[in-house]
């Protein structure tokens, strides 16, 4: 293993021959595209003004994938390159480096966009987003090019395999009433807590998501492809403010990490981040009339 990392980081050397302080710059720009703020500004924004549905398939397997990735990372608690050469470290990041996040991550994401948009720049976005992400990740010397192999390799997976059987899963949850739904979302959320306990903020999103999906499918029928591009503007710049609200507001009174609580109000703020995108968001564009419901035979359809 020694030999695979000094070969690594003989890449990421190789790499930042080229490094100049507009191009890295532009590199830390770049890399911010697999963020999570990236994803907690797009994902909301398929939610709310594109297809509901699709919003909801996409942002579960994305958690999940991301949560895979959290687990594998904890797993192999490999070093990154600037542990080793701190030269190397044109930027820091305080978790293990195997596998990359923001490959598994970008891979995972467009990969699951791509046949929701015209041929064929579905396909290339799934292929070329993640490499220059991932290119970024060398260059700014936070990965070895096995940990951005690894990631390549589950997002795209992630993304494939919910291709050929997320209408078949789907329709097996769509069959099952609201209390079973719940059950098995607290049943997942509860199996990640237990995989990977130094982190709750992805079993918080998940179940706060999941719960509300159910609700939000079962009760309000919220239709995301009604409305004018003005009322869409408007649902976006609410729901948008209520998620900077939960995510930073709660942030300044949560306990530091090592606390006592920490990782249960990790849970919940998380949670409540996922039940607002899901749930709380659409009913209050319903009752300020933002939005439209799905008429019901047309739910029942779908």
């Amino acid at each position: 293993m020694e030999g695979v990392l000094n070969w690594g980081l003989d890449v990421v050397r190789a790499i930042q021959t080229i490094s100049s302080p507009g191009l890295t710059s532009a590199m830390r720009a770049l890399t911010l595209l697999g963020s999570e703020y990236f994803y907690l500004l797009f994902l909301p924004i398929l939610f709310w003004c594109i297809d509901e549905r699709f919003g909801a398939r996409l942002g579960l397997v994305f958690i999940a994938s991301a949560f895979v990735n959290g687990w594998t990372k904890a797993l192999f608690a490999q070093p990154r390159p600037f542990n080793l050469d701190p030269a190397v470290g044109l930027s820091h990041e305080t978790s293990y480096g195997l596998p990359s996040g923001h490959a598994q991550g970008t891979s995972t994401f467009w990969g699951l966009l791509a046949p929701r948009l015209r041929k064929p720049w579905g396909l290339l976005l799934a292929i070329l987003v993640p490499l220059v992400v991932s290119f970024t990740r060398l260059y700014l010397g936070v990965h070895f090019p096995t940990d951005i192999f690894l990631g390549l390799g589950l997002g795209w997976g992630f993304a494939i395999a919910a291709f050929l059987l997320g209408d078949r899963l789907a329709a097996a949850l769509a069959s099952w009433n609201v209390r079973l739904r719940v059950i098995a979302a607290a049943a997942i959320a509860l199996a990640m807590n237990a995989l990977n306990m130094n982190d709750t903020s992805l079993s918080g999103i998940f179940f706060g998501t999941a719960v509300g999906a159910a609700f939000l499918f079962d009760k309000l029928r919220f239709d995301a492809s009604s409305g004018s591009t003005g009322k869409k503007a408007a649902r976006l710049a609410l729901g948008l403010a209520g998620v900077a609200v939960i995510y930073f507001g709660l942030k300044l009174v949560a306990p530091a990490a090592g606390e006592q609580l920490y990782a249960l109000f990790r849970f919940v703020r998380y949670g409540l981040v996922g039940a607002w995108v899901s749930f709380g968001a659409p009913w209050a564009f319903l009752r300020l009339k933002l939005a439209d419901r799905r008429p019901a035979t047309e739910e029942a359809a779908s």
